[in-house]
């Protein structure tokens, strides 16, 4: 057995050297045959020479023209590998100063000198690749290049690609300059547009806000005439007192469907008043309010003596459609549809618009001033006052000043250009251009001194009807009534100190503290009342100290006073 196993191996490691022998003798023929194969390629491509005339690499594309320019620059002149390199350099230069001059007529700049350099710059690039000179001995010939003109070539294209990057150096930042402030411009008009359209809509919250009844008014109306109703006895008619047709005493229009800004103005006038008991007060109100105010100054009667006498605009007759002319034009169904229906679109579509169509404007208590001489007969002088007012000190020496056979005495509110005529009045009508002066300066309403008798002599009321009815289209002005307000008073108004009224609490933050305390009568116009929860906070107390927060129903009313 032992020489059986000897055996055995060596026959098994003959067999094995064998076997690498010939594999090994394998692998040196496949890699001689790749060698002989790679050098006869070699070959053919060297040998081989194109049968096509010569075109400029800028025809090939791809790989494919990689390869063959490759090849190709192996066994040609090597000046056509230089020529490429210049003729692309050109090339990618053309298509830069291309791109800029389209880049600039974008932008619409103005620099058309730098505009017209381009276009010239793009030109001459083309011009001489294309040159008769050039074109012959270099890019149409299948010979040698002339290394002279290639020389030349060069040169006349490396300073037009000098030119080009100077000439793109110094425009380049103003090309990203232009950019920027384009954009910027686009920018700050998308934000105009937003900022319009939020100002409309906040203008007509603000004057929804304004027109809308709060509910702590309705609460204090509703509990005043379930008073009455619960009391009749207590509230009975009484009759007319001498004082009120008095021209000795000192009388005050209040013309206000507002209880409790009724009752603040005539409280903040007594108690300032030096002598309060020849103080009357005349509150006209419309009919679903004249039951409540009635039974607030019944319940809370005015301190110091002084009188108070309170009417429903239906308790004067001569207040109809066929003698009023604001009666008469508020009529037409489409006249109502104009002031009353107040909606968000159309409102934000005419901004400008939009605080006219407020239903007060055309109410019968906003015109009412114009009829005193005829609602109270007897009188010679009456002190107007609005509901949004507070009165600070003592006003009987409205009385005292000499009007100078004026009928209106007033505070002007015109500064600068600002509150003249023509901001109020349609000039470009002939009727407004032909009578009135557009710089004249506009007065306030709100705290105004009337002669009566002058008044009657100048006949007012007549010519506050003739441009009523003249102003039926609204072409002559748009709505309110301080502009029937100035044409009807014009050259008939005494400007009166500033310090007598002093008006913007209701829009304006910045009014100083000193001409305030200063000032005999604050006036809240505008949309922020003192009696809302949009009203300015820093003012607000100048109100809230004369509402008779003592009174039942304005503690259950929740006034937050």
């Amino acid at each position: 057995m032992a020489v059986s196993v000897r055996g055995t191996r060596g026959g098994g490691s003959g067999g094995v050297g064998a076997g690498f022998r010939s594999l090994f003798s394998y692998r040196i023929f496949v890699s001689a045959m790749f060698s002989l194969l790679f050098i006869a390629t070699v070959t053919v491509l060297l040998t081989t020479h194109p049968s096509t005339t010569h075109h400029h690499p800028r025809i090939q594309s791809g790989g494919n023209a990689y390869m063959h320019r490759t090849f190709l620059a192996l066994n040609s002149d090597p000046l056509k590998t230089r020529l490429d390199l210049i003729y692309k350099q050109a090339n990618d230069h053309i298509i830069l100063v291309k791109a800029y001059a389209a880049y600039a007529r974008k932008l619409k700049l103005e620099i058309s000198r730098q505009l017209k350099m381009f276009d010239d710059l793009a030109k001459n690039f083309s011009y001489l690749t294309s040159k008769r000179s050039y074109k012959s001995s270099l890019f149409e010939t299948d010979g040698n290049l002339d290394e002279d003109v290639l020389r030349q070539f060069e040169k006349e294209v490396k300073d037009r690609v000098k030119f080009a990057r100077l000439l793109i150096a110094e425009s380049k930042e103003n090309y990203d300059n232009q950019m920027k402030i384009q954009k910027l411009k686009d920018t700050i008009f998308a934000v105009s547009e937003l900022l319009g359209k939020a100002k409309k809509n906040g203008a007509f919250a603000s004057s929804s806000a304004a027109k809308s009844i709060p509910k702590s008014l309705h609460c204090l109306a509703m509990r005043l005439v379930e008073e009455r109703i619960s009391h009749p006895e207590k509230y009975k008619e009484e009759l007319p007192k001498a004082e009120f047709e008095d021209p000795s005493l000192y009388h005050y229009a209040i013309f206000s469907d507002n209880v409790i800004a009724v009752s603040v103005v005539v409280r903040s006038v007594v108690k300032n008043a030096e002598e309060p008991w020849k103080h009357v007060f005349h509150v006209v109100t419309d009919r679903m309010n004249v039951a409540a105010m009635k039974v607030w100054f019944r319940m809370r009667p005015v301190e110091g003596g002084a009188n108070v006498e309170v009417k429903a605009v239906e308790d004067y007759n001569f207040l109809n459609s066929s003698y009023v002319p604001v009666l008469r034009q508020i009529e037409p169904a489409k006249m109502q549809r104009f002031y009353f229906e107040n909606k968000l679109e159309n409102a934000t579509k005419d901004g400008s618009n939009m605080k006219f169509r407020n239903p007060e404007y055309m109410s019968m208590l906003s015109h009412l001033m114009f009829y005193l001489p005829e609602m109270y007969p007897n009188l010679h002088k009456i002190l107007f006052l609005d509901d949004d007012v507070v009165v600070q000190k003592d006003l009987t020496g409205l009385w005292k000043i000499d009007l100078a056979g004026k009928v209106n005495g007033a505070v002007e509110i015109c500064f600068g250009s600002f509150r003249r005529f023509s901001q109020y009045l349609n000039f470009s009508h002939p009727l407004i251009k032909e009578r009135f002066n557009p710089k004249a300066c506009a007065w306030a309403y709100g705290m105004n001194i009337y002669d009566l008798d002058a008044w009657r002599r100048e006949k007012c009321t007549e010519t506050y009807h003739n441009w009523q009815n003249l102003n039926v289209d609204r072409t002559l002005w748009k709505l309110g009534n301080l502009p029937p307000g100035l044409i009807t008073f014009y050259s008939l108004t005494k400007s009166l100190d500033k310090s007598w009224h002093v008006l913007g609490l209701g829009y304006n933050p910045s009014i100083s503290m000193d001409e305030i305390n200063n000032a005999a009568v604050i006036h809240y116009n505008g949309n922020m009342k003192p009696w809302l929860d949009i009203a300015m906070n820093q003012y607000k107390h100048l109100w809230t100290k004369y509402v008779d927060s003592d009174m039942e129903f304005v503690q259950m009313c929740n006034f937050g006073v």
